[in-house]
This record gives C-alpha cells, sequence and structure tokens, in this order.
C-alpha cells in the first residue's frame, strides 16, 4: 500500500472466484455481497415473483459455490458465468411450474413492444459499466431481434415458445436470435 493513500486496492472478482474454489466460505461471503443485487434482478425479470427468484437465486448460488473449481476465466468473466447459472435455473423452474400448472402463458406482440431489458424493480440492482454496455447493445437493436432476444434471453422462452409469440417460423426466430448475438459481440468486443 503506498503510504498516506489509505486506500486498499480492490480484489477482483477472478480472485474471489479462486478462493471460493477453494472452499473460501469468506470470498463466497464477498462475491455475494457484490452481486445478489443483479442476480436476484435476473431471476425476478424470469419468474416475476419474489418468493420464487429468492427461492432460484439460492439454488443458482448454491451452484455456484459447488461449481467455482470449473469456472474458467478464459471463457468470461465471473459475474457473466453466474448471471448464466442464475438464468439457468430460474428457466427451469419456471418451466416446472409451468409444467405442473400446465399453463404456458403466451406474450402479446403488442405487450412485448413495451418490454425493457432489465427493467426497473423494487429490488436495488447496482449495474455497473458492464451491464450499461449490454443494455445499450440489447436496445440498439433491430426490434424483431431485439424482441427475439427478449423472449429467449430475459422471459426464459424456448425459441419454439418465442416463434409462437412472435407468430414467425422457427428458423426466422433462431436466425434474428444469432444475428442480434454476433451484432451485439461485435459491438461490446473490445468494451467487456
Amino acid at each position: 500500500m503506498e503510504s498516506g493513500s489509505g486506500a486498499i486496492p480492490a480484489i477482483s472478482d477472478e480472485s474471489i472466484m479462486a478462493r471460493i474454489a477453494e472452499g473460501d466460505g469468506v470470498a463466497f461471503a464477498e462475491f455475494y455481497d457484490r452481486h445478489a443485487g443483479i442476480l436476484l434482478g435476473v431471476t425476478r425479470r424470469i419468474l416475476d415473483s419474489l418468493e420464487e427468484a429468492e427461492d432460484a437465486l439460492q439454488e443458482a448460488l448454491c451452484l455456484v459455490w459447488e461449481r467455482a473449481p470449473l469456472y474458467n476465466p478464459a471463457h468470461g468473466r465471473p459475474l457473466s458465468w453466474a448471471i448464466a447459472l442464475t438464468r439457468n435455473k430460474a428457466i427451469d423452474q419456471l418451466r416446472s411450474r409451468q409444467r405442473r400448472t400446465g399453463v404456458l402463458v403466451p406474450v402479446d406482440p403488442l405487450v412485448q413492444e413495451a418490454v425493457t431489458v432489465f427493467p426497473v424493480s423494487d429490488v436495488p440492482l447496482f449495474m455497473d459499466d458492464e451491464l450499461q454496455q449490454v443494455r445499450r447493445a440489447v436496445l440498439s437493436l433491430p426490434p424483431d431481434q431485439r424482441g427475439a432476444i427478449e423472449l429467449a434471453f430475459f422471459s426464459g422462452l424456448t425459441h419454439p415458445e418465442v416463434a409462437v409469440a412472435v407468430a414467425a417460423p422457427l428458423g426466422t426466430v433462431k436466425a434474428r436470435i444469432r444475428r442480434g448475438l454476433m451484432t451485439m459481440r461485435d459491438g461490446l468486443e473490445g468494451c467487456l
């Protein structure tokens, strides 16, 4: 530490994840404190129920703890990895609920146009620069690509369900999603 500065350098998420992989509970608590708000926002967006979202978040965090030794920094940042685990857990829970109730909720295309990416909820979300950049990238896509990506990634619909929701052939939906993701990747390259 430099004399007189008094500042303690921030520990990187990568270092924290390496410590979690070794079974360090303090590191896991640090990761939780940094990112639980964002991860809960992901589950809330998919599940639309605070109780179910909290359950999904708890299960996802258990996966982060259990799978930390499998985390590979070459494939992305720890937060991105945790978001993917959390999103998948929330989608699994949503599909389980839909199977239990036998009800698939159709999405009205007019309503979908009004949906925004990462809507503000009553849960405080601390959006860092990376998430703001992703938000801008999604919002910059053409409406057909943006809508397909929002339904697939933020509403938890499968590609066939997205095709039904937007009244388009499955191949068209898959192409829109792929083109949108490629555009986002190119636009975000070097930013994240």
